[in-house]
């Protein structure tokens, strides 16, 4: 198959888009969950170690592309430097968000995921874009920044607090009060 950027791109925003929801998931069927125990506080620990495991099985399978392909298997010090800066950032990211996935479960219950992905998901791509152009500073400096850029930072984080706010499956929001009804004279 001969897929572009784009093709890898809304799969990975696929792989991604369930990957809360999954971990979520496997977090919520981990000893100590149901019925409630002080190992449940563990839980999403023992999801993030498995989904460690599932890193390094993708490993191999890269190894195998690799190899297939030809590889030579060359590497130089500053790719594999930032390549492991590049891996400790996404796994502390995983980690992260094993751990509000955690804290956000007793509150949103099973709709933990729906509360936390929005976020994660609206405000990832707002540090991505600040921190690309601070490596790579856009022509004409700071001031050629379109206005619609900043005003798809204020989308973005706006959108992403709306969608956790108010997703249908946000069990965790309270129902809002009644008007009591007039007392009988």
């Amino acid at each position: 198959m001969n897929f572009s950027w784009i093709h890898y791109a809304l799969m990975t925003v696929f792989f991604w888009g369930v990957y809360g929801v999954l971990l979520h998931l496997g977090r919520g069927y981990m000893p100590g969950v149901t019925p409630p125990s002080p190992e449940g506080a563990n839980a999403g620990l023992k999801a993030f170690l498995l989904v460690c495991v599932a890193y390094m099985i993708t490993g191999v399978i890269a190894l195998a592309v690799l190899k297939v392909r030809g590889s030579s298997f060359e590497f130089t010090s500053s790719g594999i430097s930032w390549s492991l800066i590049a891996g400790l950032a996404g796994a502390l990211g995983a980690f992260t968000l094993v751990l509000s996935l955690g804290a956000a479960g007793p509150i949103y219950k099973a709709a933990a995921a729906g509360a936390v992905m929005p976020i994660v998901f609206a405000g990832a791509p707002i540090v991505n874009s600040i921190v690309a152009m601070l490596k790579a500073p856009p022509a004409g400096g700071f001031k050629a920044i379109p206005i619609q850029f900043f005003l798809g930072i204020v989308l973005a984080a706006t959108g992403g607090f709306l969608v956790a706010k108010f997703a249908p499956s946000n069990t965790g929001s309270a129902a809002k009060p009644t008007a009591a009804a007039p007392a009988a004279k």
